[in-house]
């Protein structure tokens, strides 16, 4: 049987000390609602005082909807000026701020702040997730897939579940990775990831997931896509709530394209159910639509009312004619050393 105590502790104190590398004075604000996992913060809370930072817990309602859509839940003034003064943020609501006001306003004044989000993720999740890697050697390795997308024009990405979608570069926009260090400020989430802000416009083609947030059906959902836009969802089951649920925002851009993230999180080899921890499987990609930070895309981003994501597991990955993954599998001859290293580790 799992202790997950000790993983918690484990987690804990990777996260704080290493990760966040966190200094005596520091505050730490972690914010949860009613839904989330005590255990979980009180772990994250005692790691943050061995560091000698300051733990500062904030528990907020459960919203009904995610992001934007979630304000009126929320104390919001008080816990925007919170949070500008913070150090660190560690989002561990269940439903999530990320996206909404007080996450961009406390992104976009306070400079110093460090932010990750693990949402409602089990601690055998953040396990894997977290401790399963050395940060230098994914960073070398996401540092290369992502120089290799930057000088690429055009991004393909196939699997054998019927997905075949393609989308151009736009060098203005946000290229980022993962890796595990959040000892600099910046927007922080769970490691093991290059993501990409596609080209406005640009991307057609399908989208078959194999799993899909806010779907409450197994069956695997397909969205056709036509210049950067869902234009209709195709399945056998759950189709008609899933368009009821996107109907709901009354928000044209939450059909928009936001991200799309090639996942190389070495601890992730299957599909758990926890998005957070499938967004980043190894060989697989996610896809988000609606809202988009303009720190993601500048100068406006893409204003919506909430943030979904999808996750396409066994991808094929071609960077105009050069591929890099083959079925989950990295190909490339100069990725293949790092990769086989982070999976032997």
């Amino acid at each position: 049987m799992v202790d997950t105590e000790q993983l918690r502790n484990k987690f804990s104190k990777i996260l704080m000390e290493d990760m966040f590398q966190v200094k005596p004075g520091e505050t730490v604000a972690i914010t949860i609602d009613l839904n989330s996992d005590r255990t979980i913060v009180d772990a994250l809370a005692s790691a943050t005082l061995k560091a000698g930072a300051l733990p500062l817990i904030m528990v907020v309602p459960k919203a009904e909807k995610e992001s934007e859509a979630g304000m009126e839940y929320w104390p919001s003034e008080a816990l925007t000026a919170a949070l500008c003064k913070a150090d660190v943020w560690i989002e561990a609501n269940s439903m999530v701020i990320l996206y909404s006001d007080i996450w961009e306003t406390a992104m976009r004044e306070n400079k110093k702040l460090r932010y990750l989000i693990i949402s409602d993720s089990t601690i055998e999740s953040l396990d894997r997730v977290f401790t399963s890697f050395d940060v230098q050697t994914l960073k070398m390795l996401l540092s290369k897939v992502k120089d290799f997308v930057m000088t690429s024009k055009t991004i393909r990405i196939t699997s054998e579940n019927g997905t075949d979608v393609s989308y151009d570069i736009d060098l203005n926009y946000m290229f980022d990775i993962d890796d595990g260090d959040y000892s600099q400020p910046k927007f922080g989430t769970a490691p093991g990831f290059v993501n990409i802000v596609p080209k406005l416009a640009s991307m057609n083609g399908n989208i078959v997931f194999d799993i899909l947030q806010n779907s409450k059906t197994s069956s695997k959902l397909e969205f056709i896509i036509k210049n950067g836009a869902i234009v209709d969802v195709i399945g056998e089951d759950g189709v008609d709530a899933f368009k009821t649920y996107l109907a709901s925002f009354n928000d044209e851009n939450m059909y928009k394209i936001s991200h799309n993230m090639l996942g190389f999180n070495p601890g992730v080899r299957k599909l758990t159910g926890e998005l957070v921890e499938d967004e980043r499987i190894w060989g697989g990609v996610d896809f988000g639509f609606g809202h988009t930070s303009a720190m993601d895309m500048p100068p406006y981003g893409q204003v919506a009312k909430s943030h979904f994501d999808g996750v396409v597991e066994n991808t094929s990955i071609y960077l105009d004619d050069v591929q890099i993954t083959n079925k989950g599998v990295v190909c490339h001859i100069e990725l293949k050393e790092l990769a086989n290293k982070l999976l032997t580790n």
